[in-house]
């Protein structure tokens, strides 16, 4: 690890990734292919590394309590927060601070060039009225596009922006509040109560129907839950050291973005679709030594739902997680269900798993509904303790299953270094005999104790090197 992170510091300062061809090319909007690989992708990991830089910000503060806020707790501070944001903006942008105290508030938008700053001993609590995060923004539910319930930091079309500091967010969501729309009874949710389930489905249809995003208005009376942090269509995007709590949903949800920072967040929420990090149809992203402790996937990459994932088209890709620790949650490092735009190019390393409540640790789940292709997933230096169910899986039966006209496409899964303690089975792999899954490779892979044996359908090109299982060594592949 030490080695990586030198190698990784030496490539950032040096002149060849500091301008010239590289950043005129290879850094740029250009096609990221473009430079040799001589075998081995990982170079291409170097490069995010040193293209996702922090944002920079003016050497200018205004505290939120200079613009009335009160960290009581329960005075609405809504209107401040917009007034210190909307003047740190003006006055060519900065730090917005937040200090100690318990700051209640509705929706903050950011605008480029701030940084909102939350101190060691502050807390935003997001206050649990649906009202106050009106009127509807541009946002994605699930995947599709919608106008909806704006997240609780919400920016659009903005750059240099971020979130910084070692403070709380708080939704202060639970089964009173946001959750019980799930439709869950284990989430509060009773049997005449309203859940998100009619306006998902109308949802859907409309993006099945071409219904224009503009008519796809929802909001009140629709119960979708908004996300917690969301860019959309942002550049150079910071969010770095906070604690997130107790979200509505998805927690942090970069979409259509590039150039993004999440580094040294914990997030624990173990809400309904308590997604971590799920960047979707977004680019150069890093996630880079986070603490994870969630009640759905920790990191969940997506590209947009069925025919709406289709229709923007935008696949996420240039990913690098590293350094970062799993705990509770349905999968560690996933990709998917919402993939129908593509994942390509993700790399993971250095990563610490273990809960008897993290069902998986690598897991990919698409059907014949979502389409969408996953090429060229990196993985090494992987350390799982205890996962519930199986360590890797792909699985294309997911929800829907086959026969519905859209058969996904993964293939270069390369995994190497990984060591797994307890598992119920290793691998789950299972393609269409039509689409099998292609070029999956385990290389010095230790599952150490697994009580089931693996399943593998429709799989071609399974190549394993040095992988044991129970103590034993499988034969190696060519």
């Amino acid at each position: 690890m030490a080695k990586e992170f030198l190698r990784r510091d030496f490539l950032r300062n040096t002149s060849l990734l500091a301008g010239g061809v590289v950043a005129g090319g290879l850094l740029g909007y250009g096609n990221a292919q473009a430079a040799p690989t001589s075998g081995n992708p990982w170079w291409q990991a170097e490069v995010i590394a040193a293209r996702v830089r922090p944002p920079r910000f003016p050497n200018r503060f205004m505290d939120v309590t200079g613009f009335g806020a009160i960290g009581d707790g329960v005075t609405d501070c809504t209107a401040a927060f917009r007034a210190a944001i909307q003047a740190c903006a003006r006055s060519g942008g900065g730090h917005v601070v937040v200090p100690a105290g318990r700051f209640s508030t509705g929706a903050i938008h950011l605008l480029s060039n701030v940084d909102l700053h939350i101190t060691a001993d502050a807390t935003i609590a997001f206050t649990p009225d649906p009202r106050a995060y009106l009127p509807v923004v541009l946002t994605r539910f699930e995947g599709t596009e919608l106008h909806n319930y704006s997240p609780m930091i919400y920016a659009y079309g903005r750059r240099n922006i971020a979130i910084t500091g070692t403070g709380t967010v708080d939704a202060q969501s639970d089964n009173a509040h946001w959750w019980p729309w799930s439709g869950k009874t284990s989430y509060g949710w009773q049997p005449g109560q309203p859940s998100q389930t009619a306006a998902r489905d109308r949802l859907r249809a409309m993006a099945e129907n071409g219904v224009p995003v503009a008519e796809r208005v929802f909001g009140e009376g629709g119960y979708l839950r908004p996300s917690f942090i969301q860019p959309y269509r942002c550049r150079d995007v910071l969010i770095e050291g906070i604690t997130v709590v107790n979200s509505p949903m998805w927690e942090i949800h970069p979409v259509l973005s590039e150039n993004v920072l999440v580094r040294n967040v914990t997030v624990d929420s173990h809400g309904p679709n308590n997604d971590g990090c799920n960047p979707e149809s977004s680019r150069y992203v890093v996630i880079r030594d986070c603490t994870f402790d969630t009640g759905d996937d920790c990191i969940a990459i997506k590209s947009g739902r069925n025919a709406d994932g289709r229709r923007v088209n935008v696949p996420s890709e240039l990913i690098l997680i590293e350094g970062c620790r799993f705990r509770a949650g349905h999968g560690g490092v996933t990709v998917g269900s919402e993939m129908s735009g593509g994942v390509r190019d993700v790399f993971a390393r250095d990563l610490h798993m273990s809960s008897p409540d993290l069902d998986i640790a690598l897991r990919f789940k698409t059907n014949s509904v979502r389409g969408g292709f996953v090429e060229n997933f990196n993985a090494r230096d992987i350390t799982v303790g205890t996962v519930a169910t199986s360590a890797i899986v792909i699985d294309f039966n997911y929800e829907e299953g086959s026969g519905h006209g859209f058969n996904p496409l993964v293939r270069g899964i390369d995994i190497r270094d990984m060591t797994v303690d307890t598992a119920q089975r290793a691998l789950s792999l299972r393609g269409y005999a039509d689409a099998p899954i292609q070029d999956v490779r385990l290389t010095r892979v230790n599952f150490k104790q697994v009580s089931q044996p693996d399943i593998v359908e429709h799989v071609t090109g399974l190549r394993l090197r040095e992988v044991y299982e129970n103590g034993r060594r499988l034969p190696d592949t060519a």
